[in-house]
């Protein structure tokens, strides 16, 4: 197992390499000048001059790629071409916010949708699973930004439960969960959706395989037959869809944040495109591209536990 561990997170260091070239460089392609976007369309060519020269925009774009990746292997993250200020500092602030909002919604995704999907499968063809199927096509159809304006106007402005923007104080427990319920059920119930679909198929596929009759012709309890001999093969392709879908949480999360105006690193990168900050925006990139490699690992990890073929 840890020589399969270790291999993985060798793995990922070549993927982690070529999603920051393709981040640095695509940054780059985005329409506008950081200079003019921070002094203004009537800003004089000396003085744009000046100021792309003081950002090092003016040097050659290869030695630009190793200044990034030198601060990447340093930890510094540069200065914001607009403000001045160390980009590391926001990215602190920010990224408690988002990292609770999508371990949270992974967690929901996951403790819902997948009993939901066995249930469903076990009541084939009834009411349950009806229902079930139901809710899940319309948690697929429905955008994560148009459910949580949805749950907002219920549960903040009608029923006045909990509140509708912010991200509360990251250091007060009480106050930082009421804010965090909203957008948490936005991507997580979308989540179970797409989980509870899968693990329905997949425990339809299982409980009609031989062993499993085999199981149940040996006397063994139900509760046994399905989840150690049903559930254990059918989590082989959730754990598959559980990282992808991780991941596009990810992408979600920021139309989330900014739905809710939570102070993360969604709202963040929507702030420094405006303003063409190419050091904010590759920094936030890097973060992101940072929680798409560990999920992918995590989940390679977990595959492998669950079926140990997978480990030669």
């Amino acid at each position: 197992m840890f020589r399969y561990v270790l291999r993985r997170l060798l793995y990922s260091i070549p993927v982690f390499l070529g999603v920051l070239t393709i981040v640095f460089f695509v940054v780059r392609v985005i329409p506008g000048d950081p200079a003019t976007a921070a002094l203004g369309d009537y800003a004089s060519k000396e003085a744009v001059d000046a100021l792309r020269e003081r950002m090092g925009l003016n040097v050659p774009i290869w030695l630009q790629y190793l200044r990034f990746l030198g601060g990447i292997v340093r930890g510094d993250l540069g200065a914001s071409l607009i403000t001045g200020r160390p980009v590391m500092e926001q990215v602190k602030t920010a990224l408690p916010y988002s990292l609770e909002l999508t371990v949270v919604s992974i967690l929901i995704g996951i403790v819902l949708g997948i009993p939901t999907g066995v249930y469903t499968a076990i009541r084939r063809n009834q009411l349950p699973d009806y229902v079930g199927r139901v809710v899940s096509l319309f948690g697929l159809s429905v955008p994560a930004f148009y459910f949580g304006i949805l749950l907002m106007l219920l549960f903040a402005i009608q029923l006045k439960w909990l509140p509708a923007v912010g991200g509360g104080d990251i250091g007060n427990l009480k106050e930082n969960l009421s804010y965090l319920v909203l957008p948490s059920l936005t991507l997580g119930l979308v989540m179970t959706a797409s989980v509870a679909r899968l693990t329905r198929s997949a425990m339809l596929d299982v409980l009609s395989q031989d062993y499993v009759r085999a199981a149940r012709a040996k006397g063994l309890q139900e509760v046994v037959v399905l989840f150690r001999h049903g559930l254990r093969s059918a989590l082989i392709p959730i754990v598959s869809l559980a990282g992808i879908w991780a991941i596009s949480l990810i992408g979600d999360s920021v139309t989330t944040e900014v739905v809710f105006a939570r102070p993360g690193l969604g709202k963040m990168m929507v702030g420094s495109i405006l303003q063409r900050d190419y050091t904010a925006l590759q920094s936030i990139m890097v973060v992101y591209t940072g929680f798409v490699v560990v999920i992918n690992l995590v989940a390679d990890i977990v595959y492998g536990v669950v079926d140990p073929r997978v480990r030669n």
